[in-house]
């Protein structure tokens, strides 16, 4: 079990490190979960709707917008943490089918004691590694695919590559949707190589951000939408805008200029992304 601190904090020794559940003051039956003090999942137990990470806001966004509302989806999850978006779809488009992958298996256990979520056959979350995952999935099998993979605040390198990135295509129906969360600073290079990797198989796309990040003048998270189709441009845009810390989208020539002159990456050479400052997160959101 972990052990609980004076403020109810659960604290807890998991496969890839040491987990956190920190209540969150201003929202009742509400826990971020921390893994090496780097924020991971905010989840609020009431309310699956509500999604308090910038970024993870962004990606909701997304799935809010690629289907009619309410239809549901098959989603494949890369990376569960506290399982934020699976709960978010279960609540928003119900009857989807998802599955989860999760590398961290006392992680699993820890969220399915403490936080759990709703019983559903359709939401299937097993232990496993992201990339394994993906290609033991059939073809076109889902609708979309959300990579939010972090080990020790950084992408792993294997999930970064245009093998990797054709996997995520070949399991994707052909109006489906690559959803992924790039953390990035100054220069913004490894987010131009996942742009450019990401658009040698699924060649519309669009890059949602604040603008500082964007701009290259901070570190912070970064969304790319990809498919094969137009993604749903002026809508994102608009849900960027109005969102508590408003956002740009990047698409079409734009985003053509963000990418310009970037490799697509190989697994001969991929690596892990830009690591966060030092420092970054000692202020916990």
């Amino acid at each position: 079990m972990g052990r609980r601190r004076g403020d109810d904090r659960i604290v807890v020794p998991v496969d890839t490190g040491r987990a956190e559940l920190v209540p969150d003051p201003d929202r009742p039956r509400s826990w971020t979960l921390l893994l090496d003090d780097a924020p991971q999942s905010h989840v609020d137990l009431a309310d699956p709707t509500h999604l308090e990470f910038e970024y993870v806001r962004r990606l909701g966004a997304a799935l809010d917008l690629i289907a009619p509302p309410g239809a549901p989806l098959r989603v494949l999850h890369l990376g569960g943490g506290a399982l934020t978006l699976p709960r978010y779809v279960q609540a928003t488009r119900p009857g989807s089918t998802q599955r989860v992958a999760e590398v961290d298996g006392a992680l699993v256990e820890l969220v399915r004691r403490e936080l759990p979520w709703p019983a559903d056959p359709r939401l299937r979350v097993r232990v496993a590694d992201a990339r394994a995952t993906l290609e033991s999935s059939r073809d076109a099998g889902y609708d979309v695919v959300v990579a939010d993979v972090f080990a020790g605040a950084r992408t792993p390198a294997h999930l970064t590559s245009a093998e990797y990135a054709g996997q995520v295509a070949r399991v994707l129906a052909p109006t489906g949707w690559y959803l992924a969360n790039l953390a990035d600073g100054p220069p913004l290079r490894h987010t131009r190589a996942q742009v450019a990797t990401a658009r040698s198989v699924l060649p519309r796309a669009a890059l949602v951000g604040d603008a500082a990040v964007l701009r290259g003048r901070r570190h912070g998270n970064l969304v790319l939408v990809a498919g094969r189709v137009e993604p749903p441009v002026p809508e994102l845009t608009r849900r960027a805008a109005g969102d508590w810390f408003p956002g740009r989208v990047l698409a079409g020539d734009e985003l053509d200029r963000f990418v310009a002159g970037a490799a697509v990456v190989t697994d001969a050479d991929a690596t892990g992304s830009t690591p966060p400052p030092p420092g970054i997160f000692s202020v916990r959101r």
